[in-house]
């Protein structure tokens, strides 16, 4: 009776790094591996995933549509949140770690397999992002990270490997960007943007257009949105998913949401990037208007400083932590009142909200008018300022006193 092989559940998506560890592995281990791809909106054909799974030695193949889930219980929470990583990064990638990872647990249960690997190099974050998750979901599970035990050691030696194994790949020593695609963005790394100071290229967009080739038109869209959750684009509801790809189109088309960032990763490093979220930017720039309206000052300062802590959990991977749970509940009390349409002009990169409204709007014309009015006494004024300066001019007293004036 022969020994049963081993079980080696792979985060696979068909693209350099994967492919050559499904062979590696095989080679390595003699073990069965099992493939599975999380569709979380990239531009993939999946069927040629699972044959190009197959083709290369999988026992078997998982594509997994998490779109969906990916949408509401990921992207629309850190949406609402608020959550930027280092004022720029709208947190693509990081969100979507997490997910993949617990399906990829899931999978392991369901297989009866012990151990996971994925294809996430020794210097990036996602390593931290799926292993953070495995530990904190089933810390029996062993994990495989072939980019920090092989001794591949660049992205030209995968290519190298791929050649002389047979393993058909779409990256060239030419065109070796490194990408990441989901519903909410693509990510570009690697190539010539390893250095600073080299102008990314313009080969390099893939969802939408460089700025200066945008349409000499604005284009404007209204977005309605339910407690911080947007529900509807120019009066016509649609399912999250949907909502982000007819923005995505939308604000692609005008050059919006590109963004070339130096930016500090969880490991230690500085890394270069460009990232695309056209649909995603525009979102955030509308519900930031909606809060805008119906958040008092302190309410919205408190939001922001938790908004700062929400986008460095996610990206370092911490999402299933009671933390993050605890500021979801902050957020959904704070968000149930940001109901309302705002309008984004679309223009040249630019996504402005450019008018916007609420019925849980702060906003009162009658207090706030430039014109007469009969509710505001500006006498009152006064006596607020004198209590409110009472103790700089206390301070400005005692000053005096010492220096003898």
């Amino acid at each position: 009776m022969s020994e049963q092989k081993e079980k080696i559940v792979l985060a696979y998506s068909g693209g350099l790094d994967t492919s050559i560890i499904l062979t590696w592995l095989k080679e390595e281990y003699n073990a069965e591996i099992i493939t599975v791809c999380a569709d979380v909106g990239q531009d993939d054909d999946f069927s040629d995933v699972d044959k190009k799974a197959y083709a290369t030695g999988a026992t078997k193949a998982y594509t997994l549509d998490l779109k969906d889930e990916f949408v509401e219980d990921y992207i629309w929470p850190t949406l609402k949140s608020g959550a930027v990583y280092e004022n720029d990064y709208l947190l693509g990638t990081s969100m979507a770690r997490p997910l993949i990872a617990e399906k990829l647990v899931d999978i392991a249960h369901k297989e009866g397999a012990h151990i996971i690997a994925h294809g996430a190099t020794g210097k990036g974050n996602d390593q931290v992002r799926f292993e953070s998750t495995i530990h904190a979901l089933d810390p029996s599970i062993k994990i495989l990270a072939p980019w920090r035990i092989w001794n591949l050691r660049s992205r030209e030696q995968l290519i190298d490997y791929a050649a002389s194994h047979g393993i058909p790949i779409e990256q060239t020593r030419e065109k070796i960007y490194s990408r990441d695609q989901n519903i909410w963005h693509i990510s570009h790394e690697s190539g010539n943007l390893e250095d600073p100071w080299n102008e990314h290229l313009e080969d390099i967009h893939v969802m939408s257009v460089p700025v200066e080739k945008g349409p000499d038109e604005p284009a404007y869209v209204n977005i309605d949105f339910e407690a911080g959750v947007p529900v509807a684009l120019d009066g016509e509801k649609l399912s999250g998913v949907a909502l982000i790809q007819k923005l995505n189109k939308l604000g692609g088309e005008h050059g919006v949401g590109t963004i070339d960032i130096v930016e500090n990763r969880l490991v230690g490093m500085k890394s270069r990037g460009v990232y695309e979220t056209p649909g995603g930017t525009i979102l955030l720039k509308a519900l930031q208007a909606i809060e805008k309206l119906v958040l008092d000052r302190d309410s919205m300062n408190y939001k922001n400083q938790v908004a700062l802590k929400y986008a460095q959990l996610v990206y370092d991977g911490l999402w299933f932590t009671p933390l993050r749970e605890a500021f979801d509940a902050f957020v959904n009390v704070l968000m149930a009142g940001a109901t309302g349409t705002v309008r984004m002009k679309l223009y040249k990169g630019n996504a402005l909200p450019v008018a916007s409204k609420s019925e849980y709007s702060l906003f009162n014309e009658e207090f706030a008018t430039m014109g007469e009015d009969e509710v505001y006494n500006q006498k009152d004024a006064e006596g607020f300022i004198n209590l409110f300066s009472l103790s700089m001019k206390i301070r400005a007293i005692q000053k005096a006193k010492r220096e003898g004036k």
